[in-house]
């Protein structure tokens, strides 16, 4: 059996949502799509529901939060270069996207974030192959430099 990921995130404006994620390349599965919910096709297995919030309401007691005050979770994609990065940043921010905070640059990995127009976080991220594979304290090493600490 494949597992598929489902990721829930609220929305205020359905079919704003929809655009935006259209805009980054992602496509709509319009079998899972109606006035409350659009499925958005990720990858093979992976898949953002976003929801009216009085939908996603229906499948928890607890509050929906508002992502544009309160961060719940973030979520990261990978790409093939930094190039790729940039580019998907671009397309995010002419789509009505918002960059919250700096491109973070570590060298061996560069990372920005995405906030779509509801304050959901994307981030998106390359990391050089080697140092995915030794990970990044021994890929550091073996390049002459320490890792950046957490809170860098």
């Amino acid at each position: 059996m494949t597992t598929s990921i489902f990721v829930n995130l609220p929305t205020t404006d359905l079919d704003r949502s929809k655009a935006f994620y259209e805009a980054l390349g992602f496509s709509i599965n319009p079998a899972f799509t109606d006035e409350n919910a659009a499925c958005i096709v990720f990858g093979d297995n992976i898949y953002f529901m976003v929801l009216t919030r009085e939908y996603l309401g229906t499948f928890t007691d607890k509050q929906i939060i508002d992502p544009k005050t309160h961060a719940q979770t973030s979520v990261a994609f990978s790409r093939d270069s930094r190039d790729e990065v940039d580019e998907v940043l671009a397309k995010g921010l002419a789509a009505g996207g918002v960059e919250p905070r700096e491109a973070q640059d570590y060298g061996f990995m560069y990372s920005r974030d995405l906030e779509d127009p509801d304050g959901n976080i994307l981030g998106f991220l390359y990391m050089d192959p080697a140092a995915a594979a030794q990970g990044p304290e021994a890929y550091l090493a073996e390049q002459g430099a320490s890792a950046p600490s957490a809170s860098a």
